[in-house]
């Protein structure tokens, strides 16, 4: 989006709702966020109610925008220098607003990104089948979810420019092990050479490996190949963040799939339309 369009659509904060609205309800059609349905009347306060259920709900009710309560010229703001790929703290001290809600604010953004992926329910709630998918300890955390401190493991795959990436349930820890592994100092991520129909696998929070760049990369027995685009692509945004808990890489890590798939197109519209989706009640 260019300067003077934003200026225009932020310059009060009914313009900038309205914007939101826009993209909340496709060709202005309002159904009800709960059930569906387009029976719905408006009542006072910019609400409206269901006939078929009863439920009460605004715009914004049950959508991405809503998962934290910002004033909406301020969400334009945080959405256009996310574009610009600043990180959380240095959008907080430039919107005024705390770090905290900054931070939930662009989590919100990434979760948004990755509801639409076919393993977004494993990846925001963290049920990855660990004891295929983890690696890592011994001792066992909560119940229920197997080894404490193990490690997700992801498939990259790219072809013709697009990049896709995947959870990838049936590696263990021999596997991963017996593989060529090259790794980037920053941030403790791993990724290695090619495995099964995946290009590169990627992981984080493996803090034991240590390799001499210098004597390897001389014997000829580690190598940094395949995948260039987008690994090049990562790697440069990962060092800026100066190193992701294992926490939030999938956020990260799926974040980067879509610029990196989108990056000719209006990456400002896109993360709006995102946030403007329901949330599903699947998540």
């Amino acid at each position: 989006m260019d300067v003077n369009t934003f200026e225009i659509i932020g310059r009060t904060e009914n313009k900038a709702r309205l914007f939101f609205k826009k993209h909340c309800w496709k060709n202005s059609l309002v159904f009800c966020t709960r059930c569906t349905t387009r029976k719905v009347y408006r009542i006072i306060g910019k609400k409206y109610r269901c006939k078929r259920c009863g439920y009460t709900f605004h715009d914004f009710s049950n959508r991405w925008i809503n998962e934290v309560k910002i004033p909406y010229k301020k969400w334009l703001w945080i959405i256009k220098l996310f574009e610009l790929e600043l990180s959380a703290r240095k959008i907080a001290q430039q919107v005024k607003l705390s770090y905290p809600t900054v931070h939930k604010a662009v989590s919100i953004m990434r979760k948004s990104i990755i509801a639409g992926d076919k393993d977004a329910h494993e990846l925001l709630h963290g049920e990855i089948e660990l004891d295929e998918t983890y690696f890592g300890g011994r001792r066992k955390g909560k119940r229920g979810r197997g080894a404490y401190n193990k490690v997700p493991v992801f498939g990259i795959l790219e072809r013709n420019g697009v990049v896709k990436i995947d959870i990838i349930k049936d590696v263990t820890a021999e596997s991963i092990l017996n593989m060529t592994i090259k790794t980037v100092r920053r941030g403790s991520l791993v990724y290695t050479d090619k495995f099964k129909s995946y290009d590169t696998l990627m992981f984080c929070g493996y803090r034991h490996l240590r390799i001499d760049h210098g004597k390897m990369f001389a014997s000829g027995k580690v190598y940094i190949n395949g995948l260039e685009g987008f690994w090049s692509y990562a790697k440069e945004r990962f060092i800026k963040f100066h190193g992701v808990s294992k926490e939030y890489f999938p956020l990260y890590l799926k974040e980067m799939e879509f610029r990196y798939n989108n990056k000719r197109l209006n990456l400002f519209t896109l993360f709006v339309r995102k946030l403007c989706f329901l949330v599903s009640n699947l998540l």
